[in-house]
């Protein structure tokens, strides 16, 4: 194959793959994947587009997106910047989700010239259509993940390297350094791994003739470490030491080494015997399920390297073999691998079940290279020997029956190997279109959501397509549940919304089932009153009603259940008091506390355990005034799901279930449903 066509199959290959994973990337994951990585780097990109390091939020406490460092009043992502950037790039030219099927087409040439580099054209060119087929390189390129992006910077530094190597180009040797100090920058370990079998090559280079390597191999070298002195420079600037890289400052004990590893509340003493086991579960997912042909496509990756050390084997088929040792080798001494996993002893459990063993990316370049070796050869012996025993009408439909066959094969295993994967993936992206039904066709213009944290005290963890822009000044604002009238009084000319969900946050698990955006206003003055109709089912035979503030508990007993309650909570700066068809059980009045939660509990018994409605009031009072937000609603079927995970949704309700609220102050009135 000559050079031209070359360039053309390469070309055509690398827009295939930008198409494929643009199709991935906006059908299979619209609203991210269940990696809740993705936000940070996407925050991060959107800081990079403002020049910002840090974000400096309006209001302290609800505003730390999931996996950002908080120190001095400031707010910095725990990941490196350089992916963010290549997000980013994307953006300028009309959306992130831009750069992911131009990262594609780099991966899918970088391979395609590594290998050719190593090999031949014909080589490097099935070696691309073997990682452009493997449901890793699909499914991860397709989210905004850092593996990906660093794969493809790695893949520019074996190519530069491995030119400069062949023709002693000096200006292929720094575009080498470049690329691996821009690795090194964004995933370190990583780039080191890879970086790895390269060095012994360098090494070895310069005892053979150092006078003539000795120009090139510096110039990578220098540039390189330059990549290094920008890492370190990053530090210093976001984390105020060179040497705590920000992964670091968020939790220390979360690196590379065995012993006790924690991150936040997960903790674990990782061992040799535990890294080997769960690294060894990782590779055989990763031959099994994400490579092309599944265990065929590995089994000839093994041939491959078999053949290539019997025909053509070089220091520089040596550097690509390398790569199957450094990278899983590494691995071990990195706890990520055991977390990927999920539970251990569970088959398909974790991450890895949804988006592969993505830490062992950078494989994908010596199984497709030595995949199509093997390929390669196979080809050649048939057609020899079709071409000794037929005459050449035969051999070419024998030779074509069989290349026919083996694709189909090698598609279909590899077809039936991502089927799970996909299907869970497009399971969870159904249960996003469910929960952010609320925000189509687009979020409320000049608007402050206030979000739950299922998770803890964290934004876009999990709600990832919820982010504000870093100066706080787009559309949509996006904020904690935490402390309402600060964030209201921090945008005073901004509509307040809450955004709350109907279920528990599992997308596995087909929940939550509904969402809702719920108005909030507020209303102020010597006392507040929230009168609140309830729907009662024709089961429900009796009815309490509690009411409960950090002072104390109050509970009442309706006189009548008909096919409603209707009853009021007079909020006062001493005390909330309930007035309707009641019979207080005791006398006691709970006090209202300067920033306190007011909780109403409507106990409908059906004689069967019933359910609940709660109605939560945030409240604060001051100088003998109260001020008071629009209750949150709950509809609890059971009543251990209150607290965040029932949100009333009238559309979702069963008949005869219905809540209407209406807050007044002074001559105020605001009606809710």
């Amino acid at each position: 194959m000559d050079r031209r066509r070359f360039r053309i199959a390469t070309l055509a290959l690398a827009l295939l793959g930008a198409l494929a994973v643009w199709l991935v990337s906006t059908d299979l994951f619209p609203s991210h994947s269940l990696n809740h990585d993705e936000g940070v780097y996407l925050q991060q990109a959107a800081m990079l587009l403002e020049g910002k390091l840090h974000l400096t939020p309006p209001v302290e406490g609800v505003f730390r997106p999931w996996f950002f460092v908080e120190g001095g009043g400031r707010l910095y992502p725990k990941y490196n910047p350089v992916p963010a950037g290549l997000f980013a790039l994307g953006e300028l030219l009309g959306g992130y989700r831009l750069a992911l099927p131009a990262i594609a087409a780099g991966i899918l040439a970088g391979v395609a010239g590594v290998v050719r580099e190593v090999f031949d054209r014909r080589t490097g060119l099935l070696a691309a259509a073997f990682v452009l087929t493997s449901p890793l390189f699909l499914l991860d390129t397709a989210t905004f993940l850092p593996y990906a992006p660093t794969t493809l910077l790695n893949l520019a530094f074996a190519f530069a390297y491995l030119r400069a190597d062949r023709t002693d180009g000096r200006r292929w040797a720094a575009a080498a350094g470049v690329a691996i100090g821009l690795a090194f920058f964004a995933r370190p370990y990583t780039a080191v791994l890879f970086a790895v079998p390269f060095v012994v090559h360098a090494c070895w280079t310069l005892t053979r003739d150092w006078r003539t390597a000795l120009p090139r191999q510096a110039a990578t070298a220098a540039l390189g470490l330059v990549g290094v002195a920008l890492t370190l420079g990053y530090n210093a600037a976001v984390t105020g030491s060179a040497l705590t890289f920000p992964y670091e400052a968020f939790a220390p004990l979360d690196g590379l080494g065995f012993g006790h590893r924690e991150l936040l509340n997960h903790a674990i003493e990782y061992t040799p015997g535990l890294a080997f086991e769960a690294n060894w579960n990782v590779l055989a997912t990763f031959v099994d399920r994400w490579i092309a042909g599944g265990m065929v496509g590995a089994a000839l990756a093994i041939v491959g390297f078999v053949v290539a050390v019997r025909r053509t084997w070089s220091p520089r088929v040596a550097v690509l073999a390398g790569l199957g040792v450094s990278v899983p080798a590494g691995n071990l001494y990195f706890w990520g691998n055991y977390n990927l996993l999920g539970d251990l002893p569970t088959p398909g459990d974790g991450l890895i079940a949804s988006l592969g063993p993505y830490y062992h990316f950078d494989l994908l370049l010596p199984v497709a290279a030595f995949g199509a070796v093997a390929t390669l050869a196979a080809v050649d012996t048939l057609r020899n020997a079709l071409d000794a025993r037929l005459d050449r009408r035969a051999a070419l439909a024998v030779f074509a029956a069989v290349a026919l066959v083996s694709t189909l094969v090698l598609g279909g295993i590899t077809a039936s190997q991502a089927a799970a994967p996909v299907e869970r993936n497009a399971d969870v992206t159904d249960t996003y279109e469910r929960a952010y039904a609320p925000f189509e066709p687009a979020p409320p213009a000049n608007a402050v959501v206030l979000t739950p944290t299922p998770y803890g005290p964290w934004l876009n963890h999990p709600f990832q397509a919820l982010r504000s822009d870093p100066g706080y000044d787009s559309r949509t604002v996006y904020a904690m549940d935490d402390r309402p009238f600060a964030v209201a009084e921090a945008f005073p000319d901004r509509d307040l919304y809450r955004f709350g969900f109907r279920g528990v946050w599992d997308p596995l698990g087909d929940s939550p089932e509904a969402a809702r955006l719920q108005r909030v206003q507020e209303r102020s003055g010597e006392s507040v009153t929230l009168n609140a109709r309830v729907g009662l089912p024709e089961r429900v035979t009796s009815a309490t009603v509690t009411v409960e503030t950090a002072d104390g508990t109050a509970h009442y007993v309706a006189s009548d259940t008909g096919d409603d309650l209707a009853f009021e909570v007079a909020i006062e700066p001493e005390t909330v008091r309930v007035i309707g068809p009641l019979e207080a059980v005791g006398e006691e009045l709970p006090a209202v506390g300067d920033s306190d939660d007011v909780e109403v509990t409507v106990f409908a018994d059906d004689g069967v355990g019933g359910f609940e409605y709660r109605l939560s009031v945030p409240v604060e009072t001051e100088g003998g005034q109260v001020r008071a937000l629009t209750p949150s609603v709950e509809y609890c079927l059971d009543a251990r799901a209150c607290g965040g995970a029932a949100m009333y949704v009238p559309e979702e309700s069963p008949d005869g279930v219905f809540v209407r609220t209406e807050l007044r102050a002074t001559n105020e009135t605001q009606e809710e449903t």
